[in-house]
């Protein structure tokens, strides 16, 4: 699967820091998947530069892209996911799944969340600034799916390339310059797509006693 080529590919391209990476699908295999970049970064809100006048900056909008190789299962993609984080140097895979909101008694959050899922922001003032940039033709059509069968959201926040590789955190996994090789060694778990779970994969770790630091 692509993902680890579409995010480095664009990340050289941005030039910018990464916050998190996020995939979205609808809970029914071989349709097309989001993958959303954040970015860390702000850009001029216009080229216009007036001497003695702040040129306001905005940030800079996450970019979706839509995904369409096909995959046959939630585990499949999880391998996917697993090994573009685990190359990129990210602490852990976060797999959620939401269930379908289009039903009696769904809540306004549980809405919210799928479109939030798949870089739909309906919760923005007019007038705001795009909080994502989608190249996604299917993105629609994907939510509806999602609306009546749940979808399986996914998440990492990666080390290289990213805003977390300046935190001071130890992990043993990690190589120079914050990535890893090839192969993950964290296998993927089945899920229930009918649940509405939340599944942590754990990639780094410390192998030694982390003392505190001593102040004068």
């Amino acid at each position: 699967m692509e993902i680890f080529d579409t995010i480095s590919a664009h990340s050289t391209a941005m030039g910018l820091p990464l916050f998190a990476v996020t995939v979205a699908a609808a809970a029914k295999a071989d349709t097309p998947m989001i993958l959303i970049l954040h970015w860390h970064g702000f850009g001029k809100e216009t080229p216009v530069s007036i001497p003695g006048i702040p040129t306001p900056s905005r940030p800079v909008a996450g970019s979706a892209m839509q995904i369409n190789q096909r995959w046959d299962s939630v585990e499949s993609v999880d391998q996917a996911m697993l090994d573009a984080a685990w190359q990129l140097g990210a602490w852990d895979v976060e797999r959620l799944v939401g269930r379908p909101w289009w039903r009696l008694g769904a809540t306004d959050s549980e809405t919210l969340a799928c479109y939030r899922a798949f870089g739909e922001y309906p919760d923005q003032e007019p007038g705001q600034e795009h909080v994502v940039v989608a190249d996604a033709p299917d993105r629609e059509e994907l939510m509806w799916l999602a609306a009546n069968r749940g979808y399986i959201r996914w998440m990492f926040r990666p080390r290289k390339g990213g805003l977390w590789g300046d935190v001071d955190d130890e992990d043993c996994t990690l190589e120079e310059g914050g990535g890893r090789t090839l192969p993950c060694p964290v296998q993927p778990r089945a899920c229930d797509a009918d649940r509405a779970i939340r599944t942590i994969y754990r990639l780094g770790y410390v192998d030694h006693i982390i003392l505190p630091e001593k102040y004068d």
